[in-house]
């Protein structure tokens, strides 16, 4: 089966599915945070990952197998679907200030980069490829970097509200 199949679900949850639940949320969700000094190096890397991200898969295969590493990825993939479909529904709701911190966002700061990951992590295991691990590490490592820039903005933007937050809730889990 070719692999960018694998990559429907995430195209129309990100896309179609949010777009859905508030149009407007699209577009925060599209939104960077200003980036300062060597943060603009890891923005140029996360979107070239994330482009290689939805373009190797075009040049991929899964073959169907009841392995432990093909059963294990289905439910990662599974499950990061599920995960994306969650975060997407509480990022279209945040409170009046425009703030994010119920449902996921009550567990993690930024439940969203962690859903792309699962759900890409999911498809690294089914198509068993190395350089799309790699281009997931990438991914990972310079979204940390994004995700700075954005605390950043947020206690700019919400203030005391947002340090409560961040004293309350993890960064990632």
């Amino acid at each position: 089966m070719p692999a960018f199949y694998l990559l429907v679900p995430f195209l129309l949850i990100r896309f179609i599915f949010l777009s859905l639940l508030d149009g407007k949320a699209t577009g925060r969700a599209a939104h960077f945070a200003p980036m300062q000094g060597k943060e603009m190096i890891a923005y140029y890397l996360y979107q070239f990952s994330t482009l290689m991200l939805l373009l190797v898969p075009f040049f991929l295969k899964v073959s169907l197998s009841f392995s432990t590493v093909f059963c294990l990825g289905l439910g990662v993939y599974f499950l990061g679907s599920l995960f994306l479909v969650l975060v997407m529904k509480d990022f279209a709701n945040p409170d009046e200030k425009g703030l994010n911190t119920e449902g996921l966002y009550a567990l993690s700061r930024h439940p969203m980069y962690l859903a792309y990951f699962v759900f890409f992590l999911g498809m690294v295991m089914l198509t068993r490829s190395l350089v799309l691990f790699i281009l997931l590490l990438i991914f990972q490592l310079s979204a940390h970097f994004i995700i700075l820039a954005e605390e950043r903005e947020c206690l700019i933007t919400f203030g005391a509200a947002y340090q409560e937050y961040q004293k309350r809730v993890r960064m990632y889990l």
